[in-house]
């Protein structure tokens, strides 16, 4: 990792869909960025709360046999210089079924992760608190749970390699995920700028950089656009569910989208 360097999160965009056709059930571990890159890639965390729940009502993992897919980070790695590891498992799928998600139902709660990296741990809370004032203006069902790492808190395997904890850069970042009546989840992220730069490059003065409760907001706000918007798949997730609905037999597939974003523009061209 390091200046420039992609997040764990492009990586896993491409092997989504294609982990579910090979011979054997894929176990695959990852290391660099997992959190600061939401403007440009996934993050982990966002991938197992909107791409996981689609590959489940595709059929993949959810017969009760296999293990469902899942994508557990263990450790922590802001952007630049990353550090993190992710873990990966998806089971083999011999047929995927047809795709129902036309109906959106109603909101019924709201879950959260505020992740912060060697950094002062009030932040995340600041974070937490502020993306909740926004969201219980929607509903009282609201929880934002606080991933605080240090310095200070990384233990040593049995091998000698660093286990939990996170990486040398700091961060922070924040996801929101809206679970809908219908089983619809609706996912947004954030993350605040690393080393004080905006997105242009040029350098931040320090008094014009993201305060936590701002970049709470802005989280809040994104998700509730994401509601608003009335569609069964969240922005980033659309060209991911279209791919899988072209690999269904020949049978009907219904998703409610969206307005069309332009990566799924991209992808339909």
């Amino acid at each position: 990792a390091g200046e420039g360097a992609r997040g764990v999160g492009w990586f896993l965009e491409g092997i989504l869909p294609l982990a579910a056709f090979g011979k054997e059930a894929l176990d695959l571990t990852l290391r660099g960025v997992t959190d600061g890159t939401a403007d440009v890639d996934p993050s982990p965390d966002y991938l197992q709360s909107s791409c996981v729940p689609v590959m489940l009502r595709a059929g993949i993992g959810s017969d009760g046999d296999d293990v469902p897919p899942s994508i557990r980070v263990t450790r922590r790695g802001a952007a630049p210089l990353g550090g993190g590891t992710v873990e990966f498992h998806c089971p083999i799928v011999k047929e995927l079924r047809p795709m129902e998600m036309a109906e959106f139902g109603r909101v019924k709660r709201v879950r959260g992760n505020a992740v912060s990296c060697r950094i002062p741990p009030s932040s995340a809370a600041r974070v937490a608190h502020s993306a909740k004032g926004v969201m219980h203006r929607l509903l009282p069902d609201v929880w934002v749970h606080t991933d605080v790492h240090s310095s200070g808190g990384r233990k040593r395997g049995r091998g000698g390699d660093d286990a939990g904890g996170c990486g040398a850069s700091p961060g922070l970042s924040v996801m929101l995920t809206a679970t809908t009546t219908e089983g619809v989840c609706l996912t947004a992220e954030c993350s605040m700028r690393h080393g004080g730069a905006s997105s242009d490059g040029e350098a931040v003065e320090r008094g014009k950089m993201e305060l936590p409760e701002e970049l709470g907001r802005r989280a809040a706000t994104l998700l509730l656009h994401e509601i608003h918007a009335g569609g069964c798949i969240d922005t980033h997730c659309q060209a991911f569910a279209l791919m899988l609905m072209c690999l269904t037999p020949e049978d009907v597939s219904r998703i409610r989208l969206r307005p069309l974003s332009g990566d799924l523009i991209v992808a339909l061209r």
